[in-house]
């Protein structure tokens, strides 16, 4: 397994890490490689990463879709994260992508690998594995 660590600059923030998940599978063999986020405030997806607008809208969707001023029951004095869990939960923990033969990530034209903050700022992990 292969750890990648972010620092995320927003309380909501879509964190393309397309280049950091094919370094480190670079040159490696098998069948897939497995992106998984062990944060229940975080998630992945893939998704088009050629424009950077379309990030933004998920930020902005997914704030709109479990907004702060929800009667939320889960209340953390000082940490008001009921809807960051609901938003990750919505995007999931992990995405499977194919590799080619020449170790590379068989993702379309226009797809990347984001990590998706919805607690920043903060330090995170990416578990990155080889999957035979």
């Amino acid at each position: 397994m292969h750890e990648l660590r972010l620092q995320t600059e927003r309380q909501s923030q879509l964190v393309d890490i397309t280049r950091q998940v094919q370094e480190a599978v670079a040159g490696a063999r098998g069948a897939a490689v497995l992106v998984y986020v062990p944060h229940t405030t975080a998630g992945v997806t893939i998704n088009e990463h050629a424009d950077p607008a379309v990030a933004r809208d998920f930020e902005a969707a997914l704030e709109r879709i479990a907004p702060a001023d929800w009667p939320w029951q889960h209340v953390e004095e000082g940490e008001e994260n009921a809807p960051t869990h609901i938003r990750a939960s919505l995007m999931g923990p992990s995405v499977v992508i194919p590799l080619r033969e020449d170790g590379t990530l068989a993702l379309g034209t226009w797809q990347g690998v984001f990590f998706c903050e919805f607690d920043g700022p903060r330090t995170r992990s990416v578990h990155v594995t080889v999957v035979q």
